[in-house]
């Protein structure tokens, strides 16, 4: 009987995992949310559920978040939100909005971002007054990417930011516009 010499394959280098990120387009009437996997769907509610509204949203979010104290896995490392508008008459029911899903992120431990609109435009498209058909054909040419209405679209833009600004970006964008970021107070992630 032949004996071999025992072999240990060398370990492989351990690829870090890339970061998880999910966004919010937030509305009471309809929410874009941007998964981890950059797919994307839209929360719509009806103004005859009134105020139960906020909880289809906070549901939701909480899919959407994970988390092991749901049992689903560990949450991402960074949620995106866009901001409040200002000066707005929607900002008092985006601010409802906002309140549930965010108390949900404080719930789950996950720090958030919140990025203005004006901000995200820049970085989207290079201009801060872009309307939403400039923010879908950025999107549809830096990622060859489609959505069904501008709510996934502009989550799906805050998740991009927010990957980029973890190092991980799935687009391409001049320094110009990512540098449009450095507005945004970001928080500490911990990876």
């Amino acid at each position: 009987m032949d004996t071999f010499p025992l072999f240990e394959p060398e370990s492989a280098p351990v690829k870090p995992s890339p970061p998880a990120v999910v966004a919010f387009d937030l509305s009471l009437t309809a929410s874009g949310i941007a998964y981890r996997d950059g797919t994307t769907t839209t929360v719509k509610t009806r103004s005859a559920d009134g105020d139960r509204r906020l909880l289809q949203i906070a549901e939701a979010a909480r899919i959407a978040v994970g988390g092991e104290h749901l049992g689903l896995g560990p949450a991402p490392d960074l949620v995106v939100l866009e901001d409040i508008p200002q000066n707005s008459f929607a900002a008092k029911p985006i601010s409802m909005v906002h309140g549930v899903v965010r108390s949900v992120l404080l719930e789950a431990g996950v720090p958030y971002a919140l990025v203005t609109a004006a901000t995200l435009k820049v970085y989207a498209t290079g201009k801060g007054n872009g309307d939403k058909t400039a923010m879908v054909m950025a999107a549809y040419k830096r990622a060859a990417r489609e959505f069904p209405d501008d709510n996934q679209c502009d989550a799906w833009w805050l998740w991009v930011a927010g990957l980029d600004r973890l190092g991980a970006s799935p687009v391409e964008l001049p320094k110009a516009q990512r540098d449009r970021l450095d507005k945004v107070k970001w928080p500490e992630v911990g990876r």
